[in-house]
């Protein structure tokens, strides 16, 4: 009797056991195989990013010396062709350089007006923007509108002038890039 007793209890402590696992396994499942957003149609961008689905391509600086022919127009995005690490001088060293097979560049833009800006890029790669020498503290940090391809959004404040945008640690060879006027 005692046997048959202690075998009933483990037949329920296992099934309930199992239940838990089956449950736990559903769940941690279902968060690994949550998809992204699935977009049918992309939402009209706003219009400081209105530029994001018409790009040009545009291939980044090695080094300071190239940027005559790196130049950012302010509110046209362009496919950034970015150069592997190795090759790439940077006007200040980048806070994430990234590694041995990452990517990056540089990029000139020029600042009329005073005001908000904001980069915008396709990938999570870091963005670094250089004015006189010096590296400047962005002012917000967030992701672009669902199913844009916009990976991230970083803000400034800028005063008029000529400025250097640095690219660095991006896995791919090419990244979607706009620096506009922020509203």
């Amino acid at each position: 009797m005692k046997n048959a007793h202690n075998a009933a209890l483990r037949a329920g402590f296992l099934g309930v056991a199992g239940a838990i696992g089956i449950a736990a396994s559903g769940w941690g499942g279902a968060q690994e195989a949550m998809p992204e957003v699935v977009c049918a149609a992309a939402s009209p961008l706003p219009a400081e990013l209105a530029s994001w689905t018409s790009r040009e391509p545009l291939a980044a600086a090695a080094s300071p010396a190239g940027l005559a022919d790196a130049q950012l127009v302010i509110g046209q995005a362009v496919d950034a062709g970015l150069q592997p690490t190795r090759d790439v001088t940077y006007a200040l060293r980048p806070e994430k350089p990234g590694g041995s097979v990452s990517h990056g560049g540089l990029y000139a833009f020029h600042i009329t007006e005073a005001g908000h800006y904001r980069v915008a890029l396709s990938s999570a790669a870091w963005i670094d923007v250089v004015h006189q020498g010096k590296g400047l503290v962005s002012t917000a940090h967030g992701r672009g509108p669902n199913c844009s391809g916009i990976r991230k959004i970083v803000d400034f404040t800028l005063d008029p002038g000529d400025y250097v945008l640095q690219i660095s640690a991006n896995a791919a060879d090419t990244a979607a890039l706009l620096v506009t006027r922020g509203s």
